[in-house]
């Protein structure tokens, strides 16, 4: 039997994520385990158009194809119980895998992990804030520098079985303003790899053809046009940028 059509089989709802800011649902599409947000659902921002959070994901999707790091899960727009929203496929990551965690100021390992930043915990214990140093990790810090992502949590980031790392909750992103925010400073100044280069540089292109055409449906001119910059900006520094301007570096909380 063929799988069902994602965009027109039915989609059924099979429960709600409570703790999303925005009304976030578990559905299915025939065998298919899917995360459904209602644009219904969105809660108003002061510093985002209301009702465009679902179109902000879909096109993070295709800026990650484009990339060609697989980041973002396959995520798409189409109608459901309550009305369009964004759809995407729901993964199990691995609840053995932290790729971002908060450690003991004193226990964080010399290799393999990156640090972030220190601070006190509820008890006045310093704890430190430190993230993987993986590929993996590394493609999704240079996604969020292009997409301008201002909602980089801890548990936006899923740790596969196989090693992968998935990035959701792509709704606060590709604002024509800086709002960088994220919990991946760890190669803060670091030179991007030839490979982390070539990527910047599809989406660059990808802006001139199709990736630009099926953005126009999904982003303002004005959103388009600064991708383009903040693309040309990565290629030229050809380093991780830094926090700049007076906002929160890091979104809060944390996870």
């Amino acid at each position: 039997m063929p799988a069902p059509d994602l965009v027109t089989a039915e989609l059924k709802l099979t429960g709600r994520i409570t703790t999303a800011s925005n009304a976030t649902f578990l559905g299915s599409i025939g065998d298919s385990v899917v995360v459904y947000k209602p644009m219904a659902g969105e809660q108003p921002l002061w510093d985002f158009p209301h009702g465009t959070l679902a179109h902000r994901e879909a096109a993070a999707y295709l800026v990650s194809q484009v990339l060609g790091w697989d980041v973002v899960p396959h995520t798409w727009l189409r109608d459901g119980p309550l009305g369009e929203g964004m759809v995407q496929l729901w993964q199990e990551q691995d609840p053995a895998q932290n790729a971002v965690n908060l450690l003991p100021a004193d226990l964080v390992p010399e290799t393999g992990w990156k640090q972030v930043l220190e601070g006190r915990d509820e008890t006045g214990a310093m704890v430190a804030l430190v993230h993987e140093d993986s590929p993996a990790l590394r493609h999704m810090a240079v996604f969020d520098v292009v997409v301008n992502n201002a909602d980089r949590k801890g548990d936006h980031i899923l740790a596969m079985a196989d090693g992968h790392r998935y990035g959701v909750d792509h709704g606060l992103t590709f604002h024509h303003d800086h709002k960088l925010r994220t919990v991946l400073w760890g190669w803060l100044g670091e030179d991007l790899t030839a490979e982390e280069l070539d990527g910047v540089d599809r989406v660059s292109a990808g802006l001139d053809g199709e990736l630009g055409r099926d953005l126009a449906a999904l982003l303002s001119a004005e959103e388009i046009v600064s991708l383009a910059s903040r693309c040309a900006q990565l290629r030229l520094a050809g380093q991780f940028p830094a926090p700049r301007g007076e906002m929160s570096a890091v979104p809060w909380p944390l996870f």
